[in-house]
């Protein structure tokens, strides 16, 4: 996903649906609205949350920002595997 970089902010309207997001900062700045929190993600952070959440993505500085976003309803179904030599179980 990319958020063009915009001169003027725009307000948070966040949303809410069925699911689990992970999300990864790639460049720029993200500014993640999550419920109550507001929060600032550098490239090379990452969030996951339920998408129940009332949630919204933006820049936080009005730059672009490139992420990789996974989302699925079944997000407690997903599978990671820390260590890439050990083989699934």
């Amino acid at each position: 996903m990319i958020i063009p970089a915009r001169p003027d902010p725009l307000e948070p309207t966040p949303q809410t649906y069925e699911g689990q997001e992970w999300l990864y900062v790639l460049n720029g700045r993200l500014r993640l609205v999550l419920g109550e929190r507001d929060l600032t993600l550098s490239a090379g952070e990452v969030a996951e949350f339920d998408t129940s959440a009332p949630h919204w993505l933006g820049s936080a500085d009005g730059g672009a920002v490139e992420l990789l976003v996974l989302y699925g309803q079944q997000g407690i179904r997903a599978h990671v595997r820390a260590d890439p030599r050990r083989p699934w179980t």
